[in-house]
């Protein structure tokens, strides 16, 4: 709390944004899963990892998340995957909590269930089956499909962050991206690029087969306008999605018809940088990042204003 009130964040607001956090991700005020427990075990990433470091930061998440949603919808088996066997365009919110909730195990959660909760995701993942409007058949374990998955969540995160909150140097994205790896094989993307190189080369294997979709607008209007953020908030929800089409390289933004429309204007990259940098900051009580701390015997405060 001292801290928070030190960098200018008065108290009430530190409480009303910790509990607007947990609501979302916990449905409610009593957490679904304790991350202060049990005390000491290891996470699948080190507390002193780039990873530990870019999940810490609901702003830049919010629009990464957004970036690589968009990227997975431009490949057309992702696009039926998603759009036929989730629950996004019918209970937005909810899909949004429970993949949020799963990225926070994965990253902070004491190992064992992390390695549990993966393991839940993969088998129901193994019923996911179907076929394409343009009859291609996908399955949700394709290897090739989890790779992509994979890739674009890390770039989406770590290009954000660079973005929006402080420039990486490519030694810290090649590293953020080989800490990953290890979770990567567990959700059965076994070949995930682990450097900045390797994710480049990637995507320019996967360009071709990306193509645009009316589906990727209407996933850009639903995150507009679905009651993520409180009701005064939900004008900086749509600043937030369009810094998510900022962060699409441009080349896929040309090939994926995303025009001038979706993106920020110079006043609003301000806001948004200034609203991601304050989020790097500042401690959330009861917050994954926070609680998994704890657990580990480090100060509440240990990940905030580091560099």
């Amino acid at each position: 709390m001292a801290m928070a009130a030190r960098r200018g964040l008065p108290r009430w607001l530190q409480a009303r944004l910790a509990s607007e956090a947990t609501r979302f991700l916990f449905e409610g005020n009593r957490p679904s899963f304790d991350f202060s427990k049990p005390a000491g075990e290891p996470a699948l990433a080190a507390p002193e990892s780039v990873s530990w470091q870019i999940f810490k930061n609901p702003c830049s998440l919010f629009i990464g998340g957004v970036a690589a949603v968009i990227l997975e919808l431009a490949e057309p088996r992702v696009r039926s995957g998603v759009w036929d066997h989730t629950s996004f365009r019918t209970d937005p919110v909810r899909r949004l909590r429970r993949t949020g909730l799963a990225a926070m195990i994965t990253v902070y959660g004491p190992k064992t269930q992390a390695e549990a909760m993966i393991a839940r995701v993969r088998r129901i993942h193994g019923h996911v089956k179907g076929g394409t409007p343009a009859g291609i058949a996908y399955s949700a374990d394709d290897p090739e499909l989890l790779n992509w998955v994979h890739a674009t969540a890390a770039f989406g995160f770590v290009e954000a962050y660079s973005s929006f909150v402080r420039p990486l140097p490519e030694a810290q994205i090649s590293r953020f991206c080989a800490e990953g790896k290890p979770a990567a094989a567990l959700y059965g993307a076994l070949s995930a690029p682990g450097s900045q190189t390797a994710m480049q080369a990637f995507f320019a294997v996967m360009a071709p087969k990306l193509e645009p979709s009316p589906i990727i607008t209407d996933f850009l209007t639903i995150m507009s306008k679905a009651p993520v953020l409180p009701r005064a908030l939900r004008g900086f929800q749509g600043m937030l999605v369009r810094a998510g089409v900022e962060t699409v390289p441009g080349w896929a933004r040309a090939q994926l018809g995303l025009d001038e429309s979706w993106r920020l204007s110079a006043w609003e990259s301000r806001i948004v940088k200034a609203a991601a940098a304050t989020a790097d900051a500042i401690p959330l009580p009861g917050t994954p990042p926070v609680e998994a701390s704890r657990r580990l015997g480090l100060a509440p405060d240990y990940l905030f204003g580091k560099r």
